[in-house]
Parts: C-alpha cells; structure tokens; sequence
C-alpha cells in the first residue's frame, strides 16, 4: 500500500512535534498546581501565563479576555448558557442558525428546554445566513446571537463582523464558534466586532482536552462550574497545565504561518475540486457559490453513499469523513447540508475531505487517482441492486 493519506484536518490533526516538545518539557518541569504560592505552583503559573498571552496574540486581545476550557465544545456551552444564566433577567430569547456545530445547537436546546427560546435563522444553498435575516430575528428580549466564523462541515464563511455591528448596535452580545477558523482567517475579534469566541487546540496542532473562551471585558458571564475559582472564576478546577502549553505554541505557530498556508492550501483545494469534477460525473462542490475556508471541501457523489465511499478509501489507505466527526456513526443525514436545501439522498451522498499542514499535491493526486473508480464502481453494484440505496 502507498503511505496513507490523511484528508480528515477538520475533525483533528496531529500534534506539532514543537507542540509535543513543550508539552513534555512542561510535565517534567512544570508539574506544579498553578494555584500553589510556592515555587512549583509559580513554575506552572508561568507556563500558563505565557500561553494565555500565546493565544491572546492570535486573537489581538488581553490576554485577561481568554479562558481556558476542555475545548470548543465547553468554550460554546460556556458561551451560551453563561451568557443565559446572566442575563436570564433581562430576556429569554437568542438567535442562532442551523449549521451550527453540535455543540451550539444542543446548547440551544438544552436552554429551550429550561424556558428559553431560540430562534434558528436558515441558510441559503450555499450554508451562508443573510446578515439582514439575521438582524431581523432579533427581539427586545433578545439577550444573545451566536454565528459559527466557518462551517465546519462545508467549509462556508458566514458574515460575523456585519451581523456584529447589527447586534450590537442594539445592544445584544454577539458569540462565534472559530474552532475552524483558526489558523486560516484572521481572528481579530475587534474586526469582528464579538463578545464571546470559542477555540480548540486539536484543530490547530495542539493537544485534545484543551480550548479557550475569548470573553470581552465588561461581558458578564456566569460559570458552568462551581469550585475552586480558577480562569476568573469563571472556569474552576485545576488547570491542564501541559495541555494548556501546548495550545498556546499551537496558537503562535498558527496565526505566524497564516498566511502562507492558506495560500499553499488554496492552491491545495483548487486543485482537488477542479480534479473531483472533472473526473467523476455528478459530482458537485456544495458551497461552491460562498466564501469558504482554503482547507475544507465537501463533494456530492450522486449515486452511492457516502459510508460506502468512505471505507473503500480508507481500504485503499484515504482517511475522509462524511462531515462532523461530532456526528459520525449516526443514521441521521448532516443537518447542515439539508439546511442548505439538498435531498436526505443527497445529503448522505456528501463526503468532505479537509487539508491541513501535513497534505501535499501527491495526497491530493491520489485521491484522484482512486475516488473516480471507487464511486464507479459503488454506482455500478447499486445498479445492479447488489448494495441498498438510501
């Protein structure tokens, strides 16, 4: 077999080995509780000081304005029900979209079903939400809006800084979800005008287990824990200390190299989507007509589906997915892709491959070299009513 291709970026990549230095020079160096006055704890308080200035330079804010979390996924729930529980006097209304990753959307419902009520502006055909439908959405009550910076499964940009200023001007707090934004758009949070932004570190050659909250100063939040204080007392228990190192070398390296990896990533993903539809009849880039992120691509393969695609290509040593890997393994259709208005045949019909640091011309050349043959084949045996339809 020829060296395994690894085109599943969005879901995780693999540590930086600089990231995995530090983090291991932090474990036998650092191993103190940050929150101990002596010298072991002031060791691990450092190191943790140090990254919080490491992400905050990314972001081009305080570093007081970052806490650290377990990931994206409690940075959004931290967001959102904390902004609820603090201002759950005021008003009981919040406006999101649907193609919001999972951990938003379940957030969402989980506050309706405490009495809140959640509006969920739709997207066009291309996953992009009007600014103005938006904007529209809003309410009196309206306490909080939260649009996600890039899709994470079809890689579309939505328009945060415009739906920003609407929100705030009347006086709303605005959160975006840029767990896939980093590391390929500028995340300057005053040009984008948020409150709140979510960030994870395993999308950025960090380590699982570690994430940030950027929470503006002056926004009032209330803590999803209860405990010891840590983070502004805003997120108790003992911090990751090594965890946390990592994701802030992770944070440097990524918004230093920025701009030389979304060019050669560009590059990267032209050059597969013009290949994927100039090969393999049918196909189709869902999200073609908006701005998108340089390292995501979700093709439609009309005829087959996708599970059956994806375990000919992981056989032939390809590694994609069929969108969030939140969601892998459910019966369910991606509700981003019927958001955007695509059948449920089409919609388990998608698969995304997504780039990252470690993806050369020779993946993308194999890929194309094997997904023309394997869909012929799949649409070949459905034909012949060897394999089910959806």
């Amino acid at each position: 077999m020829e060296r395994r291709v690894y085109l599943d970026y969005a879901a995780t990549t693999p540590v930086r080995p600089e990231v995995r230095r530090r983090m291991m020079a932090v474990l036998e160096e650092a191993w103190g509780n940050p929150s101990s006055l002596h010298h072991a704890g002031r060791a691990a308080r450092a190191v943790i000081d140090e990254a919080r200035a490491q992400v905050a330079g990314l972001l081009k804010c305080r570093p007081r304005e970052v806490i650290f979390t377990s990931g994206g996924t409690e940075a959004d729930n931290l967001a959102l029900k904390g902004v609820a529980l603090a201002h759950g006097d005021r008003g009981r209304h919040i406006v999101t979209t649907a193609v919001e990753h999972p951990a938003v959307l379940h957030a969402c419902a989980a506050l309706e079903r405490q009495g809140f009520d959640v509006s969920y502006v739709p997207v066009d055909g291309d996953g992009r939400v009007d600014p103005e439908r938006v904007a529209a959405a809003l309410r009196p009550d309206t306490i909080l809006v939260s649009v996600m910076l890039v899709n994470n499964e079809v890689g579309t940009i939505q328009p945060v800084a415009e739906i920003a200023r609407a929100a705030r001007a009347r006086g709303v707090l605005v959160h975006t979800d840029a767990v896939q934004a980093a590391g390929v758009l500028p995340l300057d949070v005053e040009a984008l005008g948020v409150d709140l932004l979510s960030l994870s570190a395993h999308k950025i050659g960090g380590p699982k287990g570690a994430g940030a909250l950027y929470v503006r100063a002056g926004t009032e939040l209330l803590p999803l824990l209860d405990g010891g204080g840590q983070e502004r007392r805003l997120r108790s228990g003992t911090e990751n200390t090594a965890a946390i190192a990592g994701f802030g070398l992770a944070a440097e390296l990524a918004g230093r190299e920025r701009e030389e990896r979304v060019t050669r990533l560009a590059g990267l993903q032209r050059r597969l989507e013009e290949g994927l539809l100039a090969r393999i009849p049918g196909a189709r880039i869902h999200g073609a007509g908006a701005p998108r992120a340089p390292h995501i691509t979700n093709v439609g393969l009309p005829g087959v589906t996708a599970d059956t695609v994806l375990i000919q290509l992981d056989l032939e040593g390809i590694a994609a997915s069929s969108g969030s890997a939140c969601s892998a393994g459910t019966p369910e259709p991606s509700h981003v892709l019927q958001a955007m208005g695509l059948s449920e045949a089409d919609a388990f019909s998608a698969v995304r491959f997504s780039l990252g640091d470690g993806t050369t011309e020779a993946d993308i050349d194999r890929v194309l070299d094997v997904l023309p043959e394997v869909v012929e084949r799949a649409r070949r045996a459905r034909s012949l009513g060897l394999v089910a339809g959806v």
